[in-house]
């Protein structure tokens, strides 16, 4: 399930650009020409070696919506130009009231790692139909994407053990919280504190009590048995509301009260102070009262640095609270995706393909029809290559540096081989089956499990093989040549 069903997400959900430029390609009689855009990012969140693609299921109920309603376009109606008259024509507006989703759209599916340059979307057909969801459909996978990298960055840090995502209360909104929850999952989470997302898309909750709790009782010690009889099935006691290791003791204290009842101390949370010192110590203090299973939970403005950090200082904490850094990704908040042409024709001639010229090189785009072959061997993925499907014909095992085209890389023959990109809509209609949450999660793991350890490396990453086919790069310096007339 996606977050689209539950939010309101009209039509109108796009830049005025768009409108503008969809109201010209009608007015000049061009509307109806075929084109191909598609969807990626220039540069890998976090300065990280990868990404983790997510928000197709979002993208995909936005695009199954996508109609204009009549409130729209009377909206529509009102935007005037700089002389005081309405911008759009009535017959535009007439045009949009009937309008009609009929592109083709093919995704590469959730959970999969990703990088740079490669398509996560290609959307091909009518021009003005490909150009009216740009918008939207960035604001959706820039943001998933994101999140669901920074999840599996926190993941790969604590090892093994469990994240919490407890991002809500300092999440961008209620539908970053609601997007944002989802994403952690897919990138690795193991559960969020978001009631709501939990209800919405399967995800597990986990949560116990606050600071509060403990501050409305006259003692600690009260605070803590009170919540055992009150919930004796979940149980793990912040402890640092006075003083940490008197909580321990008063925790370990309630502990024993449970297990005479037949329960168990499920654990004691951390939230400030020296994690490392205090966790150390705390699981000393439960080991020695015979709670060895008890968990040690920490929070207090995590992320995988500070996790990593923890964990070089022998800290005994075995699941992880993270909140503000996950949710906001605190240290970039936004992915630089871009959604761009690259072919069009008029119906039933053939493609000419296109290419956007910048003064910075890697800004310059990729033409053709693509699509990305990911190659791999003895269960590793050794690189992918972006080809154009047009023309047709079985690409070679050969990828082209964008950027240098003496760097080159030969796969070998035995490598196995798979194309990413998997038809998403036909004509309009939806041919795509949305896997469970937890399938997309699992995906995730898998692929990361497949990437060499020095690409998921926090600092300086290893840079994994991506390029293009020899006839694509030939493609693209040549209609760059012809751009700039040389």
């Amino acid at each position: 399930m996606s977050t689209l069903p539950h939010r309101y997400c009209p039509a109108l959900l796009t830049d005025l650009y768009q409108l503008t430029m969809a109201h010209g390609y009608w007015k000049t009689g061009v509307l109806d020409k075929e084109a191909v855009f598609h969807l990626f990012f220039r540069k890998h969140p976090f300065e990280s070696g990868y990404g983790i693609a997510c928000g197709l299921a979002d993208a995909i109920d936005y695009l199954r919506q996508l109609r204009f309603e009549e409130e729209e376009i009377a909206y529509l109606a009102t935007i005037t130009g700089s002389d005081g008259r309405p911008i759009f024509e009535t017959g535009f507006l007439d045009y949009l009231r009937k309008l009609e989703w009929t592109c083709d759209v093919d995704g590469i599916p959730e959970g999969t790692a990703v990088f740079r340059e490669e398509p996560l979307l290609r959307i091909q057909g009518p021009l003005l139909h490909c150009q009216l969801v740009e918008t939207a459909l960035l604001n959706v996978l820039n943001y998933q994407t994101l999140i669901a990298t920074k999840a599996s960055r926190v993941c790969l840090a604590a090892e093994g053990e469990l994240v919490l995502e407890f991002g809500l209360r300092r999440a961008q909104g209620v539908d970053g919280a609601l997007a944002g929850s989802r994403a952690a999952y897919v990138g690795g989470c193991a559960a969020t504190s978001n009631v709501l997302a939990g209800k919405l898309f399967g995800i597990p909750v986990r949560g116990t009590h606050a600071h509060s709790w403990v501050m409305s009782f006259d003692s600690e010690q009260a605070a803590f048995d009170t919540y055992a009889e009150a919930s004796p099935n979940n149980c793990v006691f912040l402890v640092d509301t006075y003083d940490t290791l008197e909580g321990i003791r008063r925790a370990i204290a309630t502990g024993r009260k449970l297990r005479e009842q037949g329960h168990e101390l499920l654990g004691i949370r951390l939230d400030s102070g020296d994690l490392a010192y205090f966790s150390i110590e705390a699981r000393r203090m439960l080991d020695e009262a015979g709670f060895e299973k008890a968990a040690i939970v920490a929070s207090n403005d995590l992320d995988e640095h500070i996790i990593a950090s923890l964990k070089t200082q022998g800290a005994r904490i075995n699941q992880w609270g993270v909140g503000t850094k996950l949710i906001t990704a605190y240290d970039q908040p936004a992915l630089g995706g871009v959604y761009k042409l690259s072919a069009i024709r008029d119906p039933g001639e053939a493609w000419q393909h296109k290419v956007k010229l910048s003064e910075q090189a890697a800004k310059i785009s990729t033409p053709g029809i693509q699509q990305v072959r990911r190659f791999s061997m003895d269960g590793n993925f050794i690189g992918d290559m972006i080809y154009s499907i047009d023309p047709t014909g079985e690409p070679e095992r050969t990828i082209v540096d964008r950027l240098d085209s003496t760097r080159r890389k030969q796969f070998p023959e035995n490598a196995c081989s798979e194309d990413l990109l998997v038809p998403i809509f036909r004509k309009g209609k939806l041919v795509y089956e949305q896997p469970p949450i937890a399938s997309i999660r699992e995906r995730a793991q898998a692929q990361l499990a497949m990437l060499h350890p020095g690409i998921k490396r926090f600092l300086n990453p290893h840079e994994y093989p991506v390029g293009l086919s020899p006839s694509l790069h030939e493609l693209r310096t040549k209609l760059i040549r012809e751009a700039r007339g040389t």
